[in-house]
This record gives C-alpha cells, sequence and structure tokens, in this order.
C-alpha cells in the first residue's frame, strides 16, 4: 500500500488558520482538517524589537535593566485612589440635594431651621510575585516588578507568566528545543482549552504554564500587558448611573418649575404687600421657603432607595447578591444580555461527546481503550476528560478497591504523550488469556497513519472540526501482532451548563437579546450557540475593528450579530460601549479578568458563580450558585421593583406639580395660604405611607422597562391639571355655597382642614391607579399598602373632623366623610384618565407632535427596522419551506428505493 503525505497551510472564510494532511491512499485523496488556534497578536514596533533582540544566555546587565525601568517604568498596575472626603461628597450631588441644600441656607437667613479600585487591586493579585532572569549572565530570582522589555526569563510547569512574552523556541540552559508549552490563558482570553505555543508565540502575563519549560524574552511590562490594558479599560470607566441619570432629571424637572413658580410668588408678595409687615423681606422669605420644603420630593429617592433595598434582599434569598443597589432598577431595563461562554454558559470542563466507531467496536470499548492509553495522574485537561468520562461510563471501574487497577486488565508498559509523537502507547495484558496488545491515542492524522489509512474516520474527523470538536483517534493491535486497528474518534467539547438553554430561551421570552462574547474560537462559538438553540450567526473580533466600516456599519453588526468570537477585553468593552450608544440597556455577564472591563462598562455587571476576583469587583451583581439560571430570577424581581418604582415616581411628580399649581393660582388669585404645620404634615405622612410601595403587589412586564420620562411627565401634568381643578371645585364650594370663610388670620380655620384633607387624600389615592397601565383592578394592590395608604388617610381625616392641629379647624363628619369619599371617587375618573393617555400615547405621537431631529432619525430608524425584520422573516419562511420540500423529495427517493431492493430481493 502507497502512502504519500504533504502539509500546507490553508486560510478558511472565518479568517482561522487550518492545517490540512493529505493522504493518498490506493490514489483516493483524504484531507484531515487540523484546526490552528488564532489568536490576536500586536505587532512590536521596530524599537521595541530591537530592545528584546537579547543574549538569551546572558540576559541584561543590571545597568541597562536600570535605564530600561527609567523608560517603561515597573512591571506592575498603576494605583489609582479616590479622595475620600471627594466620594463622601458626592453622594450629597443631585438636583433634589442641591434644592434642599438651598432651602437648608434659605432657612438659616431667616432663622427658621425647619466600583474600579477593587476590581484593579484583584488584577494585581494574579502576577506573579518573582521570577527566574538572566541577568548579567546569571539565572538568577528577582521580583517581577523589577522585569524590563528585554529581560530573558524562564517559564516551567506552574509558573505565573510574570510579563507579556515572545517564547525562544529554547530550554533554560540555552540550547534548542521543538518542545512547546501548554498555556492556560483560560483567565484572560476566555478561551475552553490550553493552548499549546511553541518558538515565537506570545505567552500573556498572569497566564499559567500547564506543561513545558521554555526561556521568552519580556516584551512588555505594566501597564502594557495585556492584563494591564484590561485595568486601564476599568480605570477609565467612571460613568453616572442610569438610575441617578432618571433621579436627577425628574429633579430637575420638579426643580424648574418650583423654583419658577415661588420666585414668581415672591415676587408677587413682595410686590402685592410692599410697605406693611407683610411685605416684610424675611417675611415673605419665610413664605416662599414653607411653600418650597413642601414642594421637595424628599421622600423620591428615600422610597426608591427602600424599594431597591428591599429587591436586593429578595434576590439575596435567591442567591443573587446585589453590590450596586442601582443595579436592581437597570436590570428591570436591561434589554441585551451579553454573556461570555467560558464558564458561564458552558462548565468549562473538557467532555466526551458522541465517538466515530468503527465497524465491530462499541462505545464502551473506545471508553476503555482510551481509558487504558490514557496517563495516571496527569495534569491535563484532556486525559482527565477520558478518565472521567471512562469511569462515569464503564461498570468494570465503578467500585473498585484500587482506583489505579483496571479490573481484567495489567498496563505493564506506558509511553507518555510528547509533542514529536503527538500520542501515548501503553502496552496491556488481557488477564484472563495472557493476551498482550498496545493501544494508541493521539492526534488524528498520526493515528490514521498508524493504521495505514481510512477514509471514513478522515471525513468523521473533518466533520467533528468543522464543529469544533477536538477529535482524538484510538487503536489497538490484534491477533498479537504490531499491527494496529482503529477503534475509533474520541470528540471533546466544553459542553453547555445543562440550564443554559433553558435560561436563554427564558431571557428571550421577556425580550432579553443573548449575545455570546467569547475569546474562544469562532467553530467552538458557532456549535456552542446551536447546541443552545441560538442562531449561529457569530463573527469573529476582526468585524469590530475593520477599517473600512464605519462605526455606524459596525454597531449594526454588533446589533444584529448573535455574538462574537476570538476578542480580547477590548472588544468586549466595544461591543458593550457600542450597543449603549444606541440607547440600550446592556448587561455582561463573565468570570475572567477578560470580562472585567466589560463587566465595569456594562449598565449591569453580572459576575458567575466560580469567577475571579477581578470580575467579582468589576461587577454590580454577583451570583452564588452556578450558570445563568438565576438571572431570570434576578429580570423578573427587578421588573418587579421597576413598576413599584415607576408607579411612585408618577404619583410624587404628579403630587407635586398638582401642589405648586393649586398654591401658586390660589395665591395669586385669592391670597390664601395653608398653615405651615398642615403642609408639613401632608409631606410626611404621605410619604410615610409609600415607603410602603416596597412589597406591594407588581405585574412583570413581558418586555424590558423603559422610564420614558416624556410620557411620565406628560401624564403627570394631565393628571395634576384634573387634581388642580378638583382642589379649586372644594375651596369654591366651601367658599360660595357654604360660605366657609378664606381669613387666614379668622377664628373660623374650617377652610385650612378642608383644603388639607383634600390635598391629603384626593392625590393621594392617585397612587392605586399609578400602580400599572391598566385599569386598576387588573392588579390590586397587596393588602399591606392598602392599609398603610388608607390608615394614613383616615388620620388625616380625624385630625380634620376633630380640628386637632389647629383652633376652631373642626369639619365635623360630613365634611370629612364627604371630602373622603369624592377622592375614591375621584381617583376612578383619574384612573380612566390614565388608562386612554397609555392607550394613545406612542413615541410616533411624540415625533409627529413635537419632530425635533433626533425624534425624526429614531423613527425612520425604527421603521427601517421593522422592515429589515419583516424581510428576514419572509426569507426565513422561504428557506423553511424549501427545507420541507428537499426532505420530502429524499423520503419519496428512499421509499422508491426500498421498494426497489425488497423486489430484487422476492425475484
Amino acid at each position: 500500500m502507497s502512502e504519500i503525505t504533504e502539509e500546507k497551510i490553508d486560510i478558511t472564510e472565518e479568517g482561522s488558520a487550518s492545517r490540512v494532511v493529505n493522504n493518498e491512499v490506493n490514489n483516493e485523496k483524504v484531507e484531515i482538517i487540523e484546526t490552528k488556534h488564532v489568536e490576536n497578536v500586536e505587532a512590536l514596533s521596530p524599537e521595541l524589537e530591537e530592545l528584546i533582540q537579547t543574549d538569551p544566555r546572558k540576559g541584561l546587565s543590571t545597568d541597562e535593566v536600570q535605564k530600561r525601568l527609567v523608560q517603561f517604568g515597573r512591571n506592575e498596575l498603576a494605583e489609582v485612589k479616590t479622595n475620600a472626603l471627594l466620594k463622601f461628597l458626592s453622594y450629597f450631588t443631585g438636583a433634589i440635594a442641591y434644592l434642599i441644600e438651598l432651602a437648608g441656607i434659605f432657612a438659616a437667613v431667616v432663622q427658621d431651621w425647619a466600583r474600579a479600585e477593587n476590581a484593579l487591586d484583584a488584577l494585581k493579585q494574579t502576577l506573579a510575585l518573582k521570577a527566574k532572569a538572566w541577568r548579567d549572565g546569571q539565572f538568577v530570582e528577582v521580583d517581577t516588578a523589577e522585569l524590563v522589555p528585554g529581560d530573558v526569563i524562564g517559564l516551567r510547569l506552574g509558573d505565573i507568566v510574570p510579563a507579556d512574552a515572545r517564547l525562544l523556541g529554547l530550554d533554560v540552559t540555552g540550547n534548542e528545543t521543538d518542545a512547546h508549552l501548554s498555556i492556560d490563558q483560560s483567565a484572560l482570553t476566555g478561551e475552553s482549552l490550553p493552548v499549546d505555543k511553541g518558538k515565537g508565540a506570545t505567552v500573556y502575563s498572569s497566564s499559567i504554564v500547564k506543561q513545558g519549560q521554555m526561556l521568552a524574552v519580556v516584551t512588555k511590562t505594566g501597564g502594557d500587558t495585556f492584563v494591564g490594558r484590561a485595568a486601564n479599560l476599568i480605570s477609565i470607566t467612571v460613568e453616572q448611573g442610569h438610575f441617578q441619570k432618571i433621579v436627577n432629571a425628574i429633579g430637575n424637572f420638579l426643580i424648574l418649575i418650583t423654583v419658577v413658580l415661588v420666585v414668581i410668588i415672591f415676587i408677587y408678595q413682595m410686590l402685592h404687600f410692599r410697605g406693611t409687615p407683610q411685605g416684610n423681606f424675611f417675611v415673605v422669605l419665610g413664605h416662599s421657603l414653607v411653600l418650597t420644603i413642601a414642594a421637595i420630593p424628599v421622600g423620591l429617592p428615600t422610597v426608591l432607595s427602600v424599594t431597591m433595598a428591599v429587591g436586593a434582599k429578595q434576590l439575596a434569598a435567591k442567591k443573587v447578591i446585589v453590590k450596586r443597589l442601582t443595579a436592581v432598577e437597570e436590570m428591570a431595563s436591561v434589554s441585551v444580555l451579553c454573556s461570555d461562554k467560558t464558564g458561564t454558559l458552558t462548565l468549562n470542563e473538557l467532555t466526551f461527546d458522541e465517538p466515530y466507531l468503527c465497524p465491530g467496536y462499541s462505545k464502551e470499548d473506545i471508553l476503555l481503550y482510551s481509558y487504558l492509553s490514557a496517563e495516571p495522574g496527569a495534569n491535563d485537561p484532556i486525559e482527565s476528560a477520558v478518565r472521567t468520562a471512562a469511569e462515569d461510563g464503564l461498570e468494570i471501574l465503578k467500585n473498585r478497591q484500587n482506583k489505579h487497577d483496571v479490573p481484567g486488565y495489567k498496563v505493564t508498559a506506558f509511553v507518555p504523550f510528547n509533542p514529536t509523537t503527538k500520542m501515548t502507547c501503553a502496552t496491556v495484558v488481557t488477564l484472563d488469556t495472557n493476551e498482550v496488545f498496545k493501544v494508541a491515542k493521539g492526534a488524528p492524522q498520526v493515528i490514521v497513519k498508524l493504521v495505514g489509512g481510512n477514509d471514513d474516520a478522515v471525513r468523521a474527523v473533518n466533520a467533528l472540526a468543522t464543529r469544533g470538536l477536538r477529535a482524538l483517534g484510538v487503536a489497538r493491535t490484534v491477533n498479537g501482532t504490531d499491527d494496529y486497528e482503529l477503534v475509533g474518534m474520541i470528540s471533546l467539547l466544553d459542553p453547555p451548563r445543562p440550564d443554559s438553554a433553558e435560561t436563554i430561551r427564558r431571557c428571550n421570552g421577556y425580550g432579553v437579546d443573548v449575545k455570546m462574547i467569547t475569546g474562544d474560537q469562532l467553530i467552538i462559538a458557532k456549535e456552542v450557540a446551536h447546541r443552545l438553540g441560538m442562531d449561529r450567526v457569530i463573527l469573529d473580533a476582526n468585524h469590530l475593528v475593520d477599517p473600512t466600516k464605519s462605526e455606524e456599519e459596525v454597531t449594526k453588526h454588533c446589533e444584529r450579530a448573535d455574538g462574537f468570537a476570538q476578542v480580547i477585553p477590548e472588544h468586549k468593552y466595544r461591543v458593550v460601549e457600542l450597543l449603549q450608544k444606541t440607547g440600550l440597556l446592556v448587561g455582561m455577564t463573565g468570570d475572567g479578568v477578560n470580562d472585567a472591563p466589560a463587566l465595569k462598562k456594562a449598565n449591569v455587571g453580572i459576575a458567575v458563580h466560580g469567577c475571579t476576583d477581578a470580575a467579582r469587583s468589576a461587577a454590580d451583581i454577583v451570583l452564588l450558585a452556578p450558570g445563568l439560571s438565576t438571572i431570570v430570577d434576578g429580570i423578573t424581581t427587578s421588573r418587579a421593583i421597576f413598576q413599584r418604582m415607576r408607579s411612585y415616581s408618577l404619583y410624587r411628580i404628579t403630587s407635586t406639580v398638582h401642589f405648586l399649581m393649586f398654591f401658586f393660582c390660589i395665591i395669586i388669585a385669592e391670597n390664601w395660604e395653608m398653615k405651615t404645620i398642615l403642609l408639613i404634615l401632608i409631606t410626611i405622612l404621605n410619604d410615610a405611607a409609600t415607603l410602603v410601595i416596597a412589597v406591594d403587589n407588581a405585574k412583570i412586564s413581558e418586555r424590558p422597562d423603559k422610564w420614558r420620562l416624556g410620557q411620565l411627565i406628560s401624564l403627570s401634568i394631565i393628571l395634576a391639571v384634573c387634581l388642580t381643578a378638583a382642589s379649586f371645585g372644594h375651596f369654591y364650594l366651601a367658599k360660595y355655597v357654604f360660605g366657609i370663610p378664606t381669613d387666614v388670620d379668622g377664628e373660623d380655620q374650617r377652610m385650612q382642614s378642608i383644603i388639607y384633607l383634600h390635598i391629603s387624600s384626593c392625590p393621594h389615592f392617585v397612587i392605586f391607579s399609578t400602580r400599572l397601565s391598566g385599569f386598576f383592578w387588573e392588579n390590586l394592590p397587596s393588602p399591606t399598602f392598602f392599609i398603610a395608604v388608607m390608615g394614613t388617610q383616615i388620620f388625616a381625616m380625624f385630625v380634620s373632623i376633630y380640628g386637632v392641629l389647629t383652633p376652631g379647624s373642626a369639619i365635623g363628619w360630613g365634611w370629612g366623610v364627604g371630602i373622603i369619599g369624592f377622592s375614591l371617587f375621584y381617583f376612578l375618573v383619574l384612573d380612566f384618565v390614565k388608562v386612554m393617555v397609555f392607550r394613545y400615547w406612542s413615541f410616533e405621537l411624540t415625533a409627529r407632535l413635537w419632530p425635533t431631529p433626533s425624534r425624526k432619525k429614531k423613527l425612520r430608524n425604527r421603521h427601517e427596522r421593522h422592515i429589515f425584520e419583516a424581510n428576514i422573516s419572509r426569507n426565513v419562511k422561504k428557506v423553511r419551506k424549501v427545507v420541507l420540500m428537499s426532505k420530502v423529495i429524499v423520503a419519496l427517493r428512499a421509499a422508491v428505493e426500498e421498494s426497489k431492493k425488497k423486489k430484487k430481493i422476492t425475484a
């Protein structure tokens, strides 16, 4: 049998290089595809290339090291510390805080006193402390902080790589070697398997040497290393949170109307009462101050914070730990969840997949022979996967007394794996028959060559390679000869977690688009995506940095792709950043150092179970349970919390706008003011009651929640106008129909109690309506919340009925019960108004009523996207129809062939 072998390098369409081994057996050409690792390696500048041309047998001199330390700095991450006082003062910023502080200053005038540092520290812990380097002709131990570009260092099994370095293809004594290093860089790049690296390859700081030894020359140190660049991305990511932006926007609106209306009242009263005691500057300022304090929604940040805190406690019970409280609110609005693959969507454990078996052999056979040819106790993920699969799948390996023996067999000799032969070999004796045979396990091309060729096996290996599965051939000798027979090909993959596919499906059901972003190879990412039920539109990282594409085109790639492969930390960071620029709120999950910058950049960074310290420190939420299933709990809980917060915000804005509108108009029109004590009582009682909204029932949205501030404020103004009309109705009904005096300083103070009880109850009952966009009875409030709200109003009713706080202000049971009854009825009217506004309000309506350039562009983009999605849907239906017809034709042909065979047999 003649055999011709040749090797060539081929570039696949995805941009990954593949080694193709061509075997010609019996004049039939066969190809085995061996996927070659693809890595993003930056070219060094000519100046740096010159600096690293160090004699590997001597190393740098001490003087040269000192010069380069001055030039490049120490090999450590720079510290970025925040001033503690400035950090403390930053908690007192924001629109509402500024208004409270300003009111405090005015009160003094009138004498009326009514996440990056931890992540960086964690990254530092991943760095080695000591390293072996050639210095002045001696191989000595040095502090890693003293390493400089051009230093020649030694790397051995178990070492943490102290700096980015280029392998020299020399052993530690300086002699040439063909050996490779097996490098575990999963925490840096997210790759599921250790990577074999030889002469000329780059090893990254903080990766771990799993096998081999070699000299390397340092190329980059400190902040220029792979880890250093990740640390720099973390340190520059300091953005105001989404929740703080929302609170400030609401606060800015309320401040604007409060300041404008109070200033007008101040000027009006100064002019109207000029020359009288009532026109005294300090008296008028005092009245304005009381109105300002009563109008400030001081309870807004408090109620929202308490609501989030209660939600955080609920999440903690589900093993979801919230590190940043506002992340609870932001989680509800996340519409894109970018997820790391290795260790997050997958188990980060290499395991057996379905093998290819040659005729006459079973799955149990290939497991047994793989186990016999596996190196005992080897610290290698492939050998560990082989042994684990066999021990789980073979009965004879269970319940053994001696874990090193195989019942019925004895291994008499073993040749471990080495890079030259690319296989292991065991000599085995069958104890019952004393038959001696050999078992070989190794690279597919080596095993195929060993057995003299096998076309079917080659095709099987190619099929596995196109799916990203690692294949290993297994063969054994037969009939007491040295002739090998192929048993089959085992396939290995880091499998998806059992709950990952269901989690992705549930996230999609809640309107959250899940994208896989991984440092692993493209074909592996596509296979995992397929197994998870995702579409296989996975792009390589080159699409993110393609100089021929505009940023808008790259952004569209990010929106439409199901994920990216072969990425580095900068790429993950860029994906999150581009998605955020489209207005989306982005969540990011991960567990490694490579995920830390993107975790910090995302609106909600989620560190998964078993994550590195760097990932945990950069994240806002930490999952204590394995997998992503608890993320769905986080989504549902956060959306319930969001509904409560939005409900309270709508009520609070409505109440504040009504309060300011009524008192502005009543002061200007009637020169009537409410007693200070009653104003303060309304503020304290109503805000105290609404704290209980944190435990209220909530209707969970099926889509990501949005604040829609324009809609929120517009609806608040509409409801406030309706409430103001009711307030004037009460005032003038009492004044003209029942003849209640309006004199503030008179003995009859019933008007004070009437308006107090109305303003306390009528706007307050609106909170039963603002709880949801539909009618209030579609989701009734919880008993606790209902009792708290009604309790405060019953208290206010008794205060008004008996005139407890102000002499001459008792209004009796008729007025008290009547006002409460009217407030409850009016709440039903306002509920109908709210439903109608929500029903007809849309972004399209807003864009037509207020056609700003940004709104026009956004509306146009929405229409284009709808057309695009409709076209995609139509094309998918056509493809499915063609596939179905093809299957029918194939089935018919098979039936015809089967019928012909039966006729021949019968004949």
